[in-house]
């Protein structure tokens, strides 16, 4: 009896006889219908800029539109061309580096009964407005929501929308390396809806920034809004194409650029120029 109770006690400690050795004994996995239940093709986060420089009707139109695109017919379908039909997303407002405010915590959308509870929530917050244009900020924000994510996806994504460049916060490249460096994607949606006003923080060619300074990652991409009429086309084409694991079909992120069309720092830069700081 003594010959079979010693290995039996090995395998309790972890360990098993291999001829004379004794080696690790195999981890014995968890059932793996446990974590189907939490298997998401995507973990997707919507930032989402409510600075000052947006007015109150690009912040009303801004929400209505993710939460029309949500529960838009092309979104359910793509919805279902994943390999579980199912993403989880988190939804937060950002404006300066100590400013973000979670408006929708980590909800599943499996089909159009939780997609429409999610943009209820969406729509039910409250507008407001805040100072200062933090991207790195927000970036830096979002990447705990990841490790706080009860669901598990093949990707995960950051998607930023803003009017402005990053004024406040660590430069936004910092932000951005650190989180490609642990496999995130980030996309932009530039908000250039209006005529540039240089006597705000406004820039030109905003979309070169974001290309340049802000998204990157496998696969990351663009969508610019550059006319009013069309905000809530671009959010749902953006939020589309996220689900689905695509890109538009004419990819306008630069395949290799020495330098950035519009330098990083150009926030940060302004904002010393005009306040001193």
């Amino acid at each position: 009896m003594l010959r079979w109770l010693f290995p039996c006690l090995l395998l309790i400690a972890g360990l098993a006889m291999r001829g004379d050795r004794l080696v690790a004994a195999p981890y014995a996995a968890q059932p793996a219908q446990a974590d189907e239940t939490r298997r998401v093709d995507v973990e997707l986060v919507l930032a989402v800029d409510i600075s000052y420089s947006m007015d109150v009707d690009e912040l009303a139109v801004q929400r209505e539109g993710y939460a029309e695109a949500i529960t838009s017919p092309d979104f359910l379908r793509a919805l279902k061309s994943g390999p579980t039909g199912k993403v989880a997303v988190t939804f937060f407002e950002w404006a300066s580096a100590a400013d973000q405010k979670i408006i929708v915590a980590w909800r599943v959308i499996d089909g159009p009964e939780s997609a429409d509870a999610v943009a209820t929530e969406i729509l039910k917050a409250p507008l407001r407005r805040a100072s200062r244009t933090s991207i790195s900020g927000a970036i830096n924000f979002a990447m705990p929501l990841f490790e706080r994510n009860p669901y598990r996806g093949l990707r995960r994504v950051i998607d930023i929308s803003g009017d402005g460049p990053n004024n406040n916060g660590e430069p936004v490249t910092i932000a951005r390396d650190a989180a490609l460096a642990k496999g995130v994607v980030i996309n932009g949606l530039p908000i250039m809806v209006k005529e540039t006003n240089f006597a705000t923080m406004d820039i030109e060619n905003l979309d070169y920034y974001y290309e340049d300074c802000v998204i990157g990652g496998p696969g990351a991409f663009v969508v610019p809004i550059k006319n009013r009429e069309k905000f809530k086309e671009a959010i749902r084409t953006k939020l589309v194409l996220e689900v689905a694991g695509r890109m538009p079909e004419e990819r306008v992120v630069p395949v290799a650029a020495s330098e950035p069309r519009v330098p990083c720092g150009i926030g940060e830069k302004m904002w010393r120029e005009r306040w001193g700081q």
